[in-house]
């Protein structure tokens, strides 16, 4: 196995442990307000991504 590859060999177990450590810092009232605040920074840049493009094909 190739040393770049190893990082990216996540199991169910390193899964499951990355949630119960998630869990254990954030607490379960305070993901839900991680993720909206994850998700509306992802819809932001692929909105911003989006008017990117748009200039770009007006300028040709």
């Amino acid at each position: 196995m190739n040393l770049l590859m190893i990082p990216l060999a996540i199991g169910p177990w390193q899964i499951a442990l990355i949630v119960v450590v998630v869990l254990l810092l954030f607490g379960g009232k305070k993901i839900p307000e991680l993720m909206r605040g994850l998700g509306s920074g992802i819809k932001e840049f692929k909105d911003a991504s989006k008017e990117e493009e748009t200039s770009e094909d007006k300028k040709d």
